[in-house]
């Protein structure tokens, strides 16, 4: 039989698939972001995969989702992706939890087992929720800032939270942090300024107003998660920058 790594391996060598293998990386957040850095993860060889999400597909989702079709909107998006990874890498081990990662709910998350984790949820509480008890149990983390009312997907870059500008959810996490006594936090961002958005209707037929639904796109979500995967396979790995 072949090894579907093969491609992988001759890049990161037979040290680093073992070292993917025997990883365990907690996703949490399955949006246009995390469905792409948890496929990446998967189609690297990472052994195990804990993904965190309480959604379900929606009809807006098709529009940059790594996994959503007109099939399964409706379906929760961990069920979505834990039957998707079977079918690309079915000896990658997948723990699902169907819940939103609060500060209320953190408690039922052991970061230690962890030998990395991906923040790609959007909510700030929940966000320095996941930073601080990455910190806590000394487990490296990665935290993707504003994707949202962007369209340009080459203004990412790889930074401290303490080097960012432009973005205001970095700006707030940075601040938060900081009080939180945290300056330190890798973190992929982009300098693009965000664009205003129209006035969208949900899929309930509700008008949202411009603050409360920011726009997405196929191209910049995508960018942002495949670049937080990069970043935690190199790690993983020990692969330096070649710059």
């Amino acid at each position: 039989m072949g090894d579907q790594l093969i491609r992988t391996r001759l890049l990161i060598g037979d040290a680093g698939i073992e070292r993917l293998k025997r990883a365990r990386v907690a996703v949490f957040g399955l949006g246009g972001v995390g469905s792409y850095v948890v496929e990446a993860l998967a189609r690297s060889g990472v052994g195990t995969l804990d993904i965190v999400d309480d959604d379900v597909i929606a009809l807006s989702n098709l529009n940059r989702l790594l996994y959503a079709t007109r099939e399964n909107v409706g379906q929760p998006k961990t069920e979505i992706v834990q039957a998707r990874i079977a079918s690309i890498c079915p000896e990658t081990v997948v723990n699902a939890y169907r819940c939103f990662y609060l500060p209320e709910t953190a408690g039922r998350f052991d970061f230690t087992q962890y030998d990395y984790v991906a923040d790609a949820i959007d909510t700030v509480s929940g966000k320095l929720q996941l930073v601080l008890q990455a910190k806590a149990a000394n487990v490296p983390v990665i935290s993707c800032m504003g994707a949202g009312n962007k369209l340009d997907p080459t203004a990412f870059e790889v930074a401290d939270i303490s080097k960012t500008s432009v973005c205001p959810l970095a700006r707030v996490m940075r601040r938060e942090l900081k009080k939180r006594g945290i300056e330190h936090l890798k973190v992929v961002y982009s300098k693009e300024p965000p664009i205003e958005p129209e006035i969208a209707e949900a899929d309930d037929g509700a008008a949202h107003q411009k603050r409360q639904t920011p726009g997405s796109c196929a191209f910049v979500p995508s960018v942002a998660g495949l670049i937080l995967a990069g970043e935690i396979i190199r790690d993983l790995c020990g692969v330096t920058r070649n710059r």
